[in-house]
């Protein structure tokens, strides 16, 4: 294969195409008006220069005008949501958006003066580009990089159309459609099949998605490089279509296998002088095509241990891949996520961990700490042995929905590392959940530490989150969050957020199956929550960010119940009860359907949306079915009827909860009932093999689920209040 060389300048002679048009007050005045249309003359926008090296703002009234500067877009943003949070009490989530504002804007005292002490503020996961993001149009990712810039995010993972880029670089090397057709997954899949773990699943994907999201990502990096952001692209680490053995018999790959249920994969190994000259290919086809900011992702070993912990072999490795950007990028700086030492520290001891880092100039590699929240991988690397690294809050695994998180961990972590001298250089945080549109309240609070070296004082800043969610500071709201900030976002005992039971395959004995159904707190400590926002309806209920957290305390409430209730009809069985049996199953699928109503008042909460996003992607029936068969696949059994992670990536949704998990507990229920009235023990495992067959059935189905709401948030978790919460707390 030959590879036409690039100048060691070809970022620098591309970017023009990618040159940012507009002036920063340009741009900014363009964000205030899709954020508070109609206000834009309450503003008077300036770019200044940092006073520090590092983002800036000031806000000051004067002349009748807010007047909002910064150094850039993401600074000038960031100075406007300060302003309407903390002067016009708003507030902006992707569950509940308060933006009341007051006929006349409202005066700031006295200068206000913010300086960042982080240079990087990053955003976003691999896997979120998958469980969240997946049907995203220009229109929902243009709202997503107004929040990004408004929370201060600078560094953002730009993955959307990456594709399109190694579907160009393969072709180029004589590759055709058919070889390339079992190499790309379906679009459901791309986060998993960009880090090299799948092949083919959920495909074949027709290029006509590749050339649209091609053009989408252009349309993301303009406005996010316009913000003054920086996004990270990726670099090549070895993936290769399997059919590369057969067009190149002499190169040296390495095959692996993710997990069960998927095809192995090719990784082209870094010895082999191909590799390269691929990656030179490459960046010079992502450049092309997206420009650069010289940071690109490259992670070489997700969740798959290397051939060898040899560590000579380890640094002779992450050499080859550092230079396989730096050759045809000078400025390459490589942008690697930490997970692999979080979740293989069995083999990432010292040594390993070394001698991958330091083959890499300092100056050249940028550490993320993915799960610093978790666990801050680097208080055992000695920070990361020189690399400037970020604190990262990761938060939520597979988009399961849970009201889950360490409030007080967040509040307190970024500024205690930041001041902690062995912290070596700790120059970023970052949110790096593997799913968004949940639990807005940690992200909030995270964001919050971009313009601040201190902790934040938790009880004062709820306080203020509540009153810039619901319009007031309600002392039943203030009361419900105290409760919540000891149960459900202490942060104890549990990686991440628990799931219901109900979401799980069907089966008699929970722990044998699920090990997230385990709670952080006692179920009855949960109710004082749910009855203080009962008590704030009446003055809140006309907020949009309490309604939502209504239902979503209430659905918490109703799902923690349904352990009990499960052990009770699992207890009829063993005693051979069937009176009680039918009794408690029938209550246990009117939980279900009781909560499908409730998350029906709410559009962040329907799975009919996620569907009708997927087939809105197609042009074709064919490729509409296609991506709704992605859609209902990866939020039920993630990959075939056998696959090992069914409802990894479950979800409490009205539809999904009618239309997947209660007819599947229906069909149990009724085979136990027969098996009792027979007299034999219930074959669970039957069941458990035959119930794949309809999982896959479901899977396959396009009949239409709701796309608007139905019934009114606070009237319905009024209504269920009444109906449950006796009987919740006497069964507690």
């Amino acid at each position: 294969m030959k590879v036409r060389k690039l100048p060691t300048l070809f970022a620098l002679a591309l970017l023009p195409l990618f040159s940012v048009a507009q002036t920063v007050e340009q741009t900014s005045y363009a964000l205030i008006n899709r954020v508070i249309p109609g206000k834009a003359n309450w503003f008077k926008v300036q770019q200044i220069a940092s006073k520090t090296g590092k983002d800036y703002f000031e806000i000051e009234s004067k002349n009748g005008k807010i007047e909002l500067r910064g150094n850039n877009g993401v600074a000038v943003a960031s100075a406007l949501y300060y302003y309407l949070t903390e002067y016009a009490h708003c507030q902006i989530t992707w569950n509940g958006t308060n933006l009341k504002l007051p006929a006349k804007a409202p005066a700031v005292p006295r200068k206000v003066i913010k300086n960042t002490p982080y240079n990087y503020r990053y955003y976003l996961n691999y896997c979120t580009y998958n469980y969240s993001m997946s049907w995203w149009d220009w229109k929902r990712w243009e709202k997503e990089i107004d929040w990004m810039a408004m929370h201060g995010i600078n560094m953002p993972l730009a993955l959307t159309g990456q594709e399109y880029t190694w579907y160009e670089v393969y072709k180029s090397m004589g590759f055709t459609d058919q070889d390339l057709s079992g190499f790309f997954c379906g679009p459901a899949y791309f986060s998993w099949f960009w880090m090299g773990n799948l092949d083919g699943w959920g495909g074949p994907l027709p290029v006509s998605w590749m050339t649209s999201h091609r053009d989408l990502q252009q349309k993301i990096l303009k406005r996010e490089r316009a913000m003054g952001m920086k996004p990270v692209l990726q670099s090549f680490t070895g993936h290769v279509p399997a059919a590369f053995k057969t067009r190149f018999p002499s190169s040296k790959l390495k095959k692996t296998n993710w997990t069960n249920g998927f095809d192995d994969t090719y990784i082209l190994d870094t010895e082999d002088p191909m590799f390269e000259q691929i990656g030179r290919k490459f960046l010079e086809v992502q450049t092309r095509l997206y420009g650069t900011d010289h940071l690109y992702s490259a992670d070489t070993f997700n969740e798959n241990e290397p051939p060898t912990d040899d560590p000579a072999y380890l640094t002779a490795l992450s050499k080859r891949v550092y230079q396989a950007m730096s050759k045809p990028d000078p400025k390459a700086i490589w942008v690697m996520q930490g997970w692999l030492f979080y979740s293989d520290r069995k083999f990432w001891k010292t040594p390993q961990i070394k001698a991958l880092l330091q083959a890499v100039p300092n100056d050249h590699m940028i550490m993320l700490d993915l799960a610093t929240e978790i666990e801050p991988v680097w208080k055992r690397t000695e920070a990361y042995y020189g690399k400037p690294w970020i604190w990262n809050m990761l938060h939520n695994f597979g988009g399961n929905i849970s009201m889950f998180g360490r409030m007080d961990g967040v509040a307190e972590g970024p500024a205690v590392a930041l001041k902690d001298p062995a912290s070596g250089k700790m120059e970023g945080i970052g949110l790096t959940m593997e799913a968004i549109e949940q639990n807005p309240v940690l992200y909030e609070l995270m964001t919050k530490h971009t313009w601040q070296t201190t902790s934040i004082p938790i009880n004062n800043w709820l306080d203020e989150y509540i009153l810039n969610r619901y319009g007031s500071k309600n002392q039943h709201a203030v009361n419900a969050w105290q409760v919540l900030k000891r149960t459900a976002y202490n942060g104890k005992d549990i990686r991440d957020g628990a799931e219901s039971i109900l979401t799980g395959r069907p089966t008699f004995d929970s722990a044998t199956v699920w090990t997230k159904t385990k709670l952080n707190y006692n179920r009855k400590d949960l109710l004082p929550a749910w009855d203080e926002m009962m008590l704030a309806a009446p003055a809140c209920k006309n907020s949009d960010g309490f309604a939502y957290d209504l239902v979503d305390v209430t659905r918490q409430v109703l799902a923690n119940y349904a352990g009990p209730l499960q052990r009770k009809w699992a207890k009829a069985y063993q005693d051979k009860n069937s009176a009680d049996f039918k009794k408690y199953s029938k209550e246990y699928l009117q939980l279900i359907t009781d909560m499908d109503m409730l998350l029906a008042t709410r559009k962040d909460f329907l799975l009919g949306v996620w569907l009708a996003d997927a087939r809105n992607c197609g042009s074709t029936v064919a490729e509409k079915n296609l991506y709704e068969v992605n859609a209902r696949d990866l939020i039920t059994l993630w990959g075939d009827k056998n696959s090992p992670l069914h409802e990894y990536s479950c979800r409490q949704w009205s539809g999904l909860l009618n239309g997947f998990y209660k007819v599947r507990w229906e069909k149990f229920f009724s085979e136990v009932e027969q098996a009792m009235q027979q007299q034999k023990e219930m074959n669970v495992e039957a069941f458990d093999k035959s119930i794949r067959n309809w999982e896959w059935d479901w899977v396959n189905a396009h009949n239409t689920y709701p796309t608007t709401t139905k019934g009114e948030s606070v009237t319905v978790a009024q209504q269920l209040y009444k109906k449950y919460h006796n009987t919740i707390k006497a069964a507690l």
